[in-house]
């Protein structure tokens, strides 16, 4: 089974939950669930059977920029670097030429991907509510038109009841452990053709409307400017100073609707240019800054 994911962080903790390098101690392969028993200092885990080799990283970041052209083009690269280099990375030579190779790394996961599909492998896509995680969704759905692949989805809960009293809610795949993983197999469905279809539509809707970003509204992904969620750093802006990383955190711990801090970061930097934000001490870190209301 080939695992779909759109982001590093949570294509990694699949790696480790699909890594057949785990030592089985205490426990039987229960291969007829996808999953194997484990039995670690006392504590039952489950981890997806498999190898790490099937698992799939497409964190092209479809959910901004224009997705007219085609996401294996420069532009996407360059696009994926000058977001992960909002933190003033840009002055480091190294972390650079790590973040060029990042973006060429996205193109081969595609290309691997283009090849299981090719060869008939099964698909399972991990995705969830989040803009970039949706989008996702879609443009894989599209790749999919003129094949047969079984494939099958895993939604990711707003919410699960993890103790009789505790409720945990998610935004991505990227806040779920590697050993937790198995747990949401429970949530897998296998797609229809017709909804292969109807998803790889909504991705040529979202090609041909092609604006600058694109938002999950009432559980509908839909385009949206630029300007969408600066209303979200204006409320926690104000007169008086405060850290630019304290301002993104807040807005992540307030409202995690799955949008990366580097959108923050970006967007707050068009406002500084505009004059609606102002620097009061500045860093060669970008997100150690002092800001205010301009």
């Amino acid at each position: 089974m080939i695992e779909i994911l759109f982001g590093d962080s949570e294509a990694a903790s699949m790696k480790v939950a699909k890594s057949s390098n785990t030592k089985i101690i205490g426990g039987k392969n229960n291969s007829a669930f996808g999953v194997e028993n484990l039995h670690l200092d006392g504590k039952k885990m489950e981890w997806i059977t498999g190898n790490s080799s099937e698992v799939i990283c497409l964190d092209f970041m479809l959910d901004i920029g224009d997705i007219d052209i085609p996401i294996v083009s420069q532009y996407r690269q360059d696009l994926i670097i000058s977001m992960h280099s909002q933190n003033g990375w840009d002055s480091n030579p190294e972390v650079m030429e790590e973040l060029r190779m990042t973006g060429k790394k996205y193109i081969n996961e595609l290309n691997r991907l283009e090849g299981f599909i090719k060869k008939g492998e099964p698909l399972r896509i991990w995705y969830s509510r989040s803009p970039y995680s949706l989008c996702g969704l879609y443009y894989v759905c599209n790749l999919l038109r003129n094949y047969s692949n079984d494939t099958f989805v895993v939604k990711l809960p707003e919410y699960v009841q993890t103790a009789k009293d505790t409720i945990t809610e998610y935004s991505n795949w990227g806040e779920v452990s590697e050993e937790e993983f198995s747990q949401f197999l429970i949530y897998e469905k296998k797609l229809s053709v017709s909804d292969i279809r109807l998803y790889g539509d909504k991705w040529v809707e979202l090609v041909k409307d092609n604006s600058p970003l694109r938002a999950e509204i009432n559980g509908k992904l839909v385009s949206v400017p630029e300007d969408f969620y600066d209303f979200l750093i204006r409320k926690r802006l104000s007169v008086k100073p405060v850290k630019e990383a304290r301002i993104i955190g807040d807005i992540l711990g307030f409202y995690p609707i799955g949008i990366g801090d580097w959108w923050y970061a970006s967007r707050i930097e068009q406002m500084i240019k505009a004059g609606s934000v102002r620097v009061v001490e500045d860093s060669e870190r970008k997100y150690a800054r002092t800001i205010c209301q301009g």
